[in-house]
Formats: C-alpha cells, sequence, structure tokens
C-alpha cells in the first residue's frame, strides 16, 4: 500500500471537510493506494455521533463520498463533482472503534461520467455500509485552472 500525496496540502484557503489535514472541524483524512483501489484508515471520534456511540450516517456519507473523489484525482489525474450518491447503511458504526477502512474502485466509465463503488469496513472486517457515487469529470484544464489540480502522485 502506498501513501497518496495531498496535491493541495499547504495550498492558501484549502479547507475541504474531508481531506484537509489543518481543518479543526474535518474529518482529516489519508488515503493509500492499493492495486485498483483506494483506501483510507480513519478513527472514529465522539464528536461524529448521531446516537451514543453510533457513528453519524452523514459522516458516514461524506468518508465515502470523499474516497470516492480521491480515486478520480488518483486514477484519472483529474477532479470532478459528485453527481448522484447512493449509500445503503447495512451495520451501525461504533464511535468506540479503534479504526475503520474505507476501500473504493472505479465501476464503469462513460466518457466523463464515472461510477465509483465504496465499502466502509468496521475493525472487525465487516461491511456496514456501501455506496455507489456517479461523478462528473473534469476536463485536465478545468481541473488546473479551477481547482489548482496538476496531478495526484504516491509517496516512493
Amino acid at each position: 500500500m502506498k501513501k497518496i500525496i495531498n496535491p493541495w496540502k499547504g495550498l492558501e484557503g484549502y479547507n475541504c471537510f474531508g481531506c484537509a489535514p489543518h481543518n479543526p472541524a474535518g474529518v482529516k483524512m489519508e488515503f493509500y493506494e492499493e492495486g485498483e483501489e483506494v483506501i483510507s484508515i480513519w478513527k472514529p471520534r465522539p464528536e461524529y455521533q448521531g446516537w451514543i456511540d453510533t457513528l453519524h450516517g452523514g459522516i458516514q456519507a461524506v468518508l465515502l463520498d470523499e474516497i470516492c473523489a480521491w480515486v478520480i484525482l488518483r486514477k484519472l489525474q483529474t477532479t470532478g463533482v459528485t453527481s448522484k450518491m447512493e449509500t445503503r447503511y447495512m451495520k451501525s458504526v461504533n464511535t468506540n472503534d479503534p479504526e475503520i477502512t474505507l476501500k473504493a474502485r472505479i465501476a464503469e466509465k462513460k466518457r466523463n461520467i464515472m461510477i465509483i463503488e465504496a465499502e466502509l469496513y468496521n475493525s472487525a472486517g465487516e461491511i456496514c455500509t456501501k455506496a455507489v457515487c456517479t461523478y462528473f469529470t473534469f476536463p485536465p484544464e478545468k481541473a488546473r485552472e479551477e481547482m489548482k489540480f496538476l496531478a495526484c502522485e504516491v509517496e516512493e
């Protein structure tokens, strides 16, 4: 597994709720590449609960949407926006779980529309939540000009 380098780290004004490392309210996700998948290992915290000791469904959706976006960044070397997200909650996620794992990959390509599948696993390896995200991807020129995206590399 190779760590993916955040292409916006250090960029002034970058404060993404999902992946900005310095956003005090954010979830501060980091990402890794393994084969065709992008993976994130994340520690649930009590401030993100919905019910007692239960990770809020909206936070789960954020985590899944964010990892799908990073599949676009790393695998297609461009950016895009979520146009649709379908989420299936199958098992509650405990905020006392030492870590959860998220995995995502490209399921289908239709010109500039990408279908990304993702899962959220608890520390016991059980699938708790699944998502299918439809992404509208940008041409590289638009990603560079409007989103200041140059490339998404991995550490050696």
